[in-house]
């Protein structure tokens, strides 16, 4: 908060600096909307509609999301499937080895819900753990689903402002 303010201070005192920050946001948010590099932790029954969303007929990639491995330079956790206790503690560990900024998505009844676990004593909501972002539902959730959801969290980055400070 204080270096926000001490930016506003400072950014007052130069003509015309508000319309190029806001270029600048506006930029950084256009090439982080078509830049999102997911890691892909599937567990459980909605993997083959994960599958068909990377797939040539839904073609997650036209959207500039493609599925990657590697946790450290990856901005997003697709969670997919059932969680349970001790896999919540690994995606906790995963979300905080990733850099910021970082979005998490939560895919399925599962994730959202513990769907069809609801009563269950090992069976958890992701957000019990690490804050979620989009929450895609269904049991298993429609291809077209997955990608409404990626582009509602495409919408979320285009309107963050200052380089990637969540508001």
């Amino acid at each position: 908060m204080a270096n926000e303010e001490q930016l506003n201070r400072t950014l007052g005192n130069v003509p015309g600096a508000g319309a190029v920050y806001s270029l600048i946001d506006f930029i950084d948010g256009w090439a982080r909307k078509y830049s999102i590099w997911p890691i892909h932790l599937v567990t459980g029954c909605c993997s083959p509609e994960f599958m068909q969303v990377c797939g040539s007929r839904f073609d997650m990639e036209r959207l500039g999301i493609l599925p990657f491995a590697s946790v450290r330079q990856c901005d997003c956790i697709m969670v997919v499937g059932i969680v349970s206790r001790k896999m919540a503690d690994r995606v906790k560990y995963l979300y905080e080895q990733m850099g910021e900024p970082k979005y998490v998505v939560a895919v399925g009844a599962c994730p959202t819900g513990k769907g069809p676990f609801y009563d269950s004593y090992s069976v958890v909501a992701i957000d019990e753990y690490v804050p979620v972002d989009v929450y895609i539902p269904g049991c298993p959730p429609r291809p077209e689903a997955i990608i409404h959801g990626m582009m509602q969290l495409q919408e979320k980055i285009v309107k963050e402002r200052r380089l990637g400070v969540k508001e």
